[in-house]
């Protein structure tokens, strides 16, 4: 895998919330309070990966105009996101997505026993370097993930890297519940909810 050339997939335009952040000029924690307490935001042009929102760009490009006070967007900010991403193409709903999937996923859908396993393997070479790196985490499109797999598996020594048809299915179909499905409660919400 390591050294070979691959065409590179075209993706669609996503930021997560440290993008969504800087496209407006704020910090992190700004974009979870326009969630939590201003209600200015929600995860409906969300895809969650890997328990985190990842929001359409396109979304988020608009966002600033749809709020009561006005908010302004970096354009050059969204030039570096785009570029960053080309190529790529605008989505305008959620269900227009291809499957994406994050290290949680991952590592569902190939049985691991925890997702250091996926990070060496990505490191070394190994595996597929991600398609996205949105707000620090890895992102990849499914499909060529699910493509690499009989290479993956005919070079693998001490894990099968095994798909899980399961599991497959249901990330295609949108249908995944699994570890990375749901966004989980950190900080007070966490201790709010274990109440």
């Amino acid at each position: 895998m390591a050294g070979d050339e691959r065409e590179v997939a075209r993706k669609p335009y996503l930021a997560g919330g440290a993008e969504f952040a800087a496209l407006y000029g704020v910090k992190r924690l700004q974009v979870s309070q326009w969630i939590s307490r201003d209600h200015t935001l929600d995860y409906r042009y969300a895809k969650i990966i890997s328990g985190s929102p990842y929001w359409l760009l396109k979304f988020v490009k608009d966002f600033g105009q749809s709020t009561p006070r006005v908010k302004h967007l970096n354009e050059a900010e969204l030039d570096r996101l785009i570029k960053e991403q080309d190529p790529g193409y605008w989505v305008g709903e959620v269900s227009q997505l291809p499957p994406l999937v994050g290290q949680a996923e991952l590592t569902a859908l190939f049985r691991l026993s925890d997702a250091a396993l996926l990070r060496k393997a990505v490191s070394t070479g190994r595996f597929r370097p991600p398609d996205y790196t949105l707000s620090g985490s890895p992102i990849w499109l499914l499909e060529p993930v699910v493509e690499d797999a009989p290479a993956l598996q005919a070079g693998a020594r001490g894990v099968a890297w095994a798909l899980d048809e399961e599991v497959l299915a249901a990330l295609r179909d949108g249908t995944y519940d699994g570890p990375g499905a749901r966004i989980v409660p950190r900080g007070k919400a966490a201790r709010k909810a274990s109440n």
